[in-house]
């Protein structure tokens, strides 16, 4: 037994030795560190900028365009008009030219401004789904910290049972070489020993793995390793609050399909009015290099219209596409509202039944100690076999483990509750 002990405690130290271990960690620390250094965030924040960006694309329109042309013209002959006497030039063989032009929409029928509210939905629905991501990560942070504390939980089960199974192999090895019990008791011990071995170490693997996930989400070092606060938890407010009174218009993620679904409807206006005419106005300055005429600098301003009148069917194909994607995002924007109710629905049931098994868990783990006291007198007193206190001992196990996994099984659906209700 003492053998036993150390070589868990050797194997223990080797395991921390590979590791960085830091200061304790409470689970608002884990979601602080994951909203200023998670990758996936890091990656999702520029979505918003580069649609600011686009937003003042759009915007530009409001303003005047400014163009300015130079260059150099190099004729075999100059232009020339004919005349009684001969041929009279006009221009310069070789001449400069250069210009300045000021151009702006004064009306299009909306088409600009349709431009513009679709961009500016468009940045409005990048905002809401970084706050979706950034929900969505906090939602994955929570579970991954109730799994390493579950996990911790679970190995602490099976140091106990192994604690237990040893000692029990001890009192039949005892009563073996006293010749009371056979030798099928002490092999029984050996197996179930290496059992609950097994589960230490798949329990210890799952503690590891939910270390590389947490380190991941928070951007630390994957060796990383803190002692986590037990007493963490979650506002548990929702978990007996009818089904009708949920709402869906907190949720990120819907609102970010509401912006786009409006940012189509612009498209298809802006589209539509692309049959209509467009009044400009434009100021200009040319100037040309010619010795043959007085003036060289001409300026002039201008105030028109234009209209397409044939563009080979781009128009109407770009007003029909536009049609049909509003119709698609309609769709998208409907199911995703139906799969939110879904989430809410699933999430409101696993919480209400993961605190139903902490009730009964709770009251089983008492009673399963209870019986394996029993049993183990029982043997000590030659009335009871092993197999009784072997069955006894995992029957233990088996209730604190359940109780375990209820504790946090209940911690993660009332976090995936909240964040199905967009309050996360």
């Amino acid at each position: 037994m003492n053998f036993l002990h150390a070589s868990l405690t050797a194997v223990i130290c080797l395991g921390m030795a590979t590791y960085s271990w830091g200061a304790p960690l409470s689970l608002q620390d884990c979601l602080q560190r994951a909203s200023d250094n998670n990758p996936a965030l890091k990656s999702a924040v520029w979505d918003s900028r580069i649609a600011r960006e686009n937003s003042r694309s759009a915007s530009a329109s409001m303003y005047p365009a400014v163009d300015a042309h130079a260059g150099y013209t190099m004729q075999l002959e100059p232009q020339a008009i004919k005349s009684a006497g001969g041929t009279t030039e006009t221009q310069e063989s070789d001449y400069a030219f250069a210009g300045v032009a000021a151009s702006y929409t004064l009306y299009d029928f909306g088409r600009r401004n349709a431009r513009i509210r679709q961009a500016n939905a468009y940045t409005e629905a990048a905002s809401e789904s970084f706050l979706f991501n950034k929900g969505d990560v906090t939602l994955q942070v929570i579970e991954a910290y109730f799994r390493i504390l579950e996990a911790d939980r679970l190995i602490q089960a099976a140091d106990e049972e192994v604690i237990q199974i040893t000692e029990h192999r001890r009192v039949a090895q005892v009563l073996f070489e006293e010749g009371v019990v056979t030798r099928n008791d002490v092999l029984q011990a050996e197996v179930r020993l290496a059992s609950a071995e097994q589960k230490r170490l798949t329990a210890t693997n799952v503690r590891n793995n939910g270390w590389l996930l947490l380190n991941f989400l928070t951007g630390s070092e994957p060796g990383f390793r803190g002692e986590l606060d037990e007493t963490s938890s979650l506002n548990n407010s929702h978990e007996n609050t009818a089904n009708n009174t949920d709402s869906l218009s907190n949720r990120h993620d819907l609102k970010a399909q509401k912006q786009i679904l409006e940012a189509r409807e612009f498209e298809v206006q802006a589209n539509r009015e692309n049959y209509l005419p467009e009044i400009y106005t434009r100021l200009g300055m040319d100037y040309v290099q010619n010795d043959k005429v007085r003036e060289q600098a001409i300026y002039s301003a201008t105030l028109g219209i234009r209209v397409n009148l044939f563009d080979g069917f781009a128009s109407q194909a770009a007003h029909n596409k536009a049609v049909k994607e509003r119709s698609k995002q309609q769709g998208t924007l409907r199911l995703a509202e139906q799969h939110a109710q879904l989430e809410i629905t699933t999430a409101r049931n696993d919480a209400g039944v993961a605190k139903g098994r902490i009730t009964v868990s709770e009251a089983a783990i008492k009673q399963s100690e209870e019986n394996l006291r029993i049993n183990r007198e029982r043997y000590q007193e030659r009335v009871g076999t092993a197999s009784e206190v072997l069955d006894a001992q995992t029957l233990v196990t088996q209730t604190k483990t359940e109780y375990y996994r209820a504790i946090y099984d209940f911690q993660t659906a009332t976090a995936r509750l909240q964040n199905a209700l967009g309050e996360l």
